[in-house]
């Protein structure tokens, strides 16, 4: 099986062209007492529709972020099939607690600053993890029969095997001298929680 990772649609579009390298993640109800955690080094990006995306996200990053938006207040059930072209590494993981170092990060995505504090701020103690993700696309969209085990507020998800055709002809979004220059750039300490 291969593992997804369930990410809002405007926000892998952000992802594939290389405006958005962070992602951001507290847990949602599914994520069990542990909570959230980066359990995987890699994965396929799973694109959600659900909620209201295009208001979380600042204008500007909204704005390039294409015509993808399709979002559905009851998510994604009603889709026949799931089309993924996305694959990404962990290159680091941090999990901060001072909302002045999340603040930081803002030039490395795309939500607003509310909806980081309100992610910041859910459930009992503030903290959200962070990962740096190295993307890269597929060679062609890889599609699948959808499934009701893909609902719910999950963010890891066991997915069918990927086509060995898309997967070894996968590149990178960001080529290794722009990877190298954003990881560089980072607002964080170099050693990951």
């Amino acid at each position: 099986m291969s593992i997804g990772f369930k990410e809002w649609s405007l926000v892998c579009d952000l992802l594939e062209k290389g405006s958005q390298t962070l992602i951001l993640r507290k847990g949602g109800i599914a994520e069990g007492r542990d909570g959230f955690q980066f359990r995987h080094p890699a994965f396929f990006l799973f694109p959600t529709h659900f909620h209201e995306q295009a208001q979380h996200l600042r204008q500007e990053f909204f704005a390039g972020a294409g015509a993808s938006e399709e979002t559905r207040p009851h998510g994604d059930s009603e889709k026949a099939e799931i089309a993924v072209r996305l694959y990404a590494e962990i290159v680091r993981t941090w999990v901060l607690h001072e909302w002045e170092q999340v603040k930081g990060l803002a030039a490395f995505h795309a939500w607003s600053e509310d909806t980081v504090q309100e992610r910041f701020q859910y459930k009992d103690a503030p903290g959200i993890s962070v990962a740096v993700l190295r993307v890269h696309r597929l060679p062609a969209e890889w599609v699948f029969p959808n499934s009701n085990r893909y609902g719910g507020c999950r963010s890891w998800l066991d997915l069918p095997d990927c086509p060995d055709r898309l997967f070894e002809r996968k590149e990178p979004v960001l080529d290794d001298v722009a990877f190298g220059e954003m990881l560089a750039s980072l607002p964080l300490p170099p050693a990951a929680d």
